[in-house]
């Protein structure tokens, strides 16, 4: 059962919220404040789905709230509730990634509906980058087939089918997205690349397509150091002993555009460079990055 965090220093709006909301099979937790939140969200790592906040509280605000439960967990969706809504308050919400946005007075039906929407778009912006979910926003003509010259890293982890035979596949799931994909996805996205996609135990980035193509090569060096610190860092401490990885990038002229059928697309870079920096990222040892002569 997924779980839903209610926020509110009125303990009838709180009921009421509890109310409308259980009918949609959601386990419930009500709190008073802000910190009485987090408390919540930190002792329940992975069971909370939702989190709905008043805005205006005694201590931390809301926005203040579903801030610090964002740095706890991301993937929590996470509403401001406000009787007092202004323009202000709407494009801070914005600016720090809240994903819904309600007024009082409410109805059980308009806050049923508004939760399952705002929990659908969060999911579905995990399946594309960020930069380009900002460019679908602007409009479909910046999905349109172009070249333009990028810089492609490719990341993997050494050694990894010896630990896919040694552990449950559980196990490894888990591994993979707490300890490897969740702090280098965060790296690559620091220093403005795009996150292509997961291709296994890889990694696919892109550095130039929606930003600054003079620094591409540059951001993509400086990801890449960063990522095999991070892995070094914790080589020795996890449950398999560290994840070494290896890393290839590459830079050149690519076809950046939507591919794919009418049933199933994705927003991706095609030509030499890829190629080139996915072999790159095969050659490489424990903890090296590996270039291409452009990127050099």
């Amino acid at each position: 059962m997924k779980y839903l965090v209610i926020v509110d220093d009125e303990e009838g709006v709180r009921r009421s919220l509890k109310r409308a909301l259980e009918k949609e099979g959601y386990g419930i937790f009500l709190a008073e404040n802000g910190d009485e939140a987090i408390s919540i969200v930190r002792n329940h790592p992975q069971g909370i789905g939702a989190i709905i906040s008043d805005f205006r509280m005694p201590g931390k605000n809301g926005l203040e709230t579903l801030v610090e439960v964002g740095r706890l967990n991301p993937d929590i969706t996470r509403i401001i509730l406000t009787g007092y809504a202004t323009m202000e308050t709407a494009i801070q919400s914005v600016n720090e990634g809240i994903d819904g946005f309600l007024t009082k007075p409410f109805s059980n039906n308009e806050i049923r509906v508004k939760v399952r929407e705002y929990s659908l778009k969060k999911r579905l912006k995990q399946f594309v980058s960020d930069q380009v979910y900002a460019q679908m926003c602007r409009g479909v003509e910046w999905m349109e087939f172009r070249r333009c010259t990028a810089t492609i890293l490719f990341c993997d982890i050494r050694g990894f089918s010896r630990m896919s035979e040694e552990m449950a596949e559980d196990e490894l799931s888990l591994l993979l997205n707490r300890e490897f994909f969740s702090p280098l996805d965060d790296i690559v996205c620091q220093w403005g690349g795009m996150l292509d996609k997961h291709i296994g135990d890889s990694i696919m980035a892109v550095f130039g397509v929606f930003d600054d193509v003079g620094t591409a090569a540059d951001r993509a060096v400086a990801c890449g150091k960063m990522m095999v610190e991070a892995m070094s860092r914790s080589t020795g401490e996890g449950e398999t002993g560290g994840m070494p990885i290896g890393i290839g990038i590459s830079t050149g002229e690519v076809m950046a555009g939507m591919f794919g059928s009418p049933r199933r697309k994705e927003y991706t870079v095609f030509g030499a460079p890829v190629n080139i920096a996915a072999r790159l990222e095969s050659m490489a040892g424990s903890e090296e990055i590996l270039l291409c002569e452009n990127t050099f």
